[in-house]
């Protein structure tokens, strides 16, 4: 008698529709889990502050800048305000030699102020005066402060003077180059002050101002006896609003 046994194959837990097995969660993933769950109110409250801060701030400037620019506006279209303008009248240089260690010289100048404006009137502080030789300071002065009326052109004279400035050998040795040449010393002059602008009875704050004046030259003879030559052909004057914040000086 034949014994017939069936064999069956064990059902895998996907063909019999069972769950697949389950693991306890790691240390990490409980860890995790509970960081997200956490409630921070306290946080979002303050970003949520700053964010606002940050966006008031923001426009506080904003309307301050148009307010800013609205008053420029009226004040410009009722004034209709121009920078003052400034020329040499005369330069006249009465020595200029080097010693040693340093530079001697004596100059006789004259300036002209023009103020065109019809409902403005500058007032100046005192005024330094610088006269320089290739960028070399050669001699110093000072013009006193004044008041410049409405369309008023104004002469200002001055005398700059040097005694035995120590210069350093390379720009003493330049400056000696400069006036034993031919076509001459290049002198520059340098004016520098504060000003304030006068509308009415309204005074701005004092602003700052350089006057450059440049194309100047000076020949200077051999001989003591002789006078200098001085050119002030190609002389030009350019006016520049000085602000000084810190060590650093911006000219525009």
């Amino acid at each position: 008698m034949t014994d017939h046994r069936v064999f069956t194959s064990p059902k895998s837990p996907a063909s019999s529709g069972s769950a697949s097995p389950t693991f306890p969660a790691t240390k990490g993933q409980l860890y995790g889990a509970a960081a997200r769950s956490i409630y921070r109110p306290g946080r979002r409250h303050h970003r949520g502050c700053c964010c606002r801060l940050c966006l008031w701030t923001t426009i506080a400037i904003f309307i301050l800048l148009l307010l800013v620019a609205a008053v420029a506006a009226v004040f410009y279209a009722i004034y209709r305000p121009h920078r003052p303008s400034f020329s040499v009248t005369s330069f006249r240089l009465g020595y200029l030699s080097t010693t040693t260690s340093g530079v001697k010289s004596k100059f006789s100048l004259a300036v002209t102020a023009r103020n065109p404006n019809k409902k403005l009137v500058y007032l100046y502080s005192p005024i330094d005066v610088t006269v320089l030789a290739s960028d070399i300071t050669v001699g110093k002065g000072n013009i006193p402060a004044f008041v410049h009326g409405k369309r008023n052109s104004t002469v200002l004279k001055s005398s700059a003077t040097s005694s035995s400035q120590p210069l350093d050998s390379e720009t003493l040795s330049k400056l000696k180059a400069e006036i034993k040449a031919k076509a001459g010393v290049p002198l520059k002059l340098r004016l520098d002050t504060k000003v304030r602008v006068k509308a009415g009875s309204l005074k701005t704050p004092r602003i700052g101002i350089r006057v450059i004046c440049d194309g100047i030259r000076a020949v200077i003879p051999a001989s003591s006896n002789s006078p200098a030559i001085v050119s002030m052909s190609d002389a030009s004057c350019e006016v520049k609003t000085k602000i000084k914040i810190w060590k650093w000086t911006f000219l525009f």
